[in-house]
């Protein structure tokens, strides 16, 4: 079975680093180190789930569908239509027929079904390896109600996923961000929540006061932000299904570029006090605040590693923006950009290998990555403003938006990969900027 899945895994992914021996996988979960891009994605079959009931036909259908998308978006696999298929899947007990699979070159079939009851809706589904004609791993079932079909489909899409690439999935994960309308320089801009694909968008605040960087708390049930509604930007703690808020502590002074801590009992931001802006650490409870740098220069932007340990932020206390790393409780910083323009909005991976960055040079806008000691630097993206990465739950993805030119340029969100691959733009009901990814929803 493992030979089946690094031969799985060998067709999809170049440069694959295998982190324990064959051996070793016998006995341990798979774990691998993706170093370069796509060469050509895994063909998958994925017949429409079969409906066990009159009242699942739909859900099936548009399951199924968003399921295809979801591994098909991810720049590692490719549907094969359903029209080339041979096998109908009409029964999900029923004994698959390799062969016909294995003749339209599917190397993964993914087959299930839907029953509903009430307002409870059941999904099942299996994975096989179609050369080797075996499943891989145990079938699975989820059950929730109608209402939440979507988060299936991307429950499903992660445990494939995940059973494929010996990565975690990133599906099933939410997305909060500035949506914004009206003409360039009069622009209303509210706080807005989505699916990962863009789907179901929810506002969480009206157009009344600017709102500015969004981020989510660890458990996805909150976000912070700044917001202009006092007059002066002050940074905000909202929880997203209450919609409740409060202002974080005492802020005498104007506040921004607020994130959690790993553990989200703390929030690290920059506060501006007689035109100087330093870096402080705020308790969320009890809104006590503690300075972490003390320099004439501009500090912003921290982000905090998954450890909880070191916070990387941008200063020019150098004489231009660049990245520094720091101990979570201050003190001594070292600068780790090393390359020509300047940088900024460093956020570190969830995975904790590499820290995602804006850059400008040259009169062109980056996304990029380096390692957490500022070696190995790649840019992603280049385009007249590219701005505000964020890391997808698995480290393995980056959302940004961007913005074009001109008097009518307006801003959309875009994804790519970690290796600068499959770049696409994310389909949402108006302009869009500063996205930031929830983890993984429990």
């Amino acid at each position: 079975m493992i030979k089946r899945i690094l031969t799985f895994l060998c067709t999809v992914l170049a440069s694959v680093s295998l982190m324990t021996t064959l051996a070793a996988a016998q006995s341990k979960p798979l774990r691998i180190e993706i170093t370069k891009g796509v060469i050509e994605p895994m063909p998958f079959a994925v017949p429409v789930f079969v409906a066990e009931n009159a009242a699942a036909g739909k859900y099936a259908r548009d399951l199924t569908k968003v399921l295809a998308a979801d591994l098909t978006g991810s720049g590692i696999f490719r549907e094969i239509p359903s029209a080339a298929h041979i096998s109908k899947i009409t029964n999900f007990n029923a004994p698959v027929q390799f062969s016909d699979w294995k003749a339209i070159n599917a190397q993964a079939l993914i087959t299930g079904a839907v029953s509903v009851s009430g307002d409870k809706l059941i999904v099942k589904f299996r994975l096989f390896d179609v050369f080797a004609q075996t499943a891989l791993g145990d079938g699975l079932q989820f059950v929730a109600t109608t209402k939440s079909w979507r988060r299936m489909s991307h429950k499903v899409a992660d445990a494939v996923y995940s059973r494929l690439t010996g990565e975690t999935g990133y599906f099933d994960s939410r997305v909060v961000y500035i949506a914004e309308e009206g003409p360039k320089g009069k622009r209303k801009k509210r706080l807005a929540l989505m699916d990962y694909d863009g789907a179901n968008v929810r506002y969480l605040t009206d157009a009344k006061a600017i709102v500015l960087s969004p981020r989510f708390s660890p458990n996805a049930r909150e976000v912070i932000f700044t917001s202009y509604e006092t007059g002066s930007p002050r940074v905000f703690l909202l929880n997203v299904d209450t919609l409740k808020r409060r202002i974080l502590g005492d802020q005498p002074s104007m506040a921004f570029a607020p994130r959690f801590s790993p553990d989200g009992r703390k929030v690290v931001m920059s506060l501006s006090e007689r035109g100087n802006s330093d870096i402080y650490v705020v308790d969320v409870a009890s809104g006590q605040k503690t300075r972490l740098t003390n320099s004439p220069a501009i500090e912003t932007a921290p982000s905090f590693s998954p450890d909880g340990s070191k916070i990387v932020f941008e200063s020019d206390r150098g004489g231009g923006q660049q990245i520094y790393v720091m101990s979570a409780s201050g003190g001594a910083a070292k600068r780790i950009s090393n390359g020509k323009g300047r940088y900024g909005t460093p956020v570190w991976s969830p995975r904790g290998d590499l820290i995602a960055f804006t850059k400008l040079n040259e009169g062109r806008f980056h996304i990029g990555v380096m390692r957490t000691d500022g070696s190995r630097e790649k840019l992603l993206s280049a385009s007249f403003l590219d701005e505000g990465p964020t890391w997808s739950p698995n480290g393995r993805v980056l959302m940004f938006f961007r913005e074009t030119a001109g008097a009518n340029g307006a801003p959309s969100i875009y994804s790519v990969d970690v290796t600068g691959r499959n770049l696409r733009k994310v389909n949402t009901p108006t302009f869009a900027s500063d996205p930031a990814w929830s983890g993984l929803l429990k």
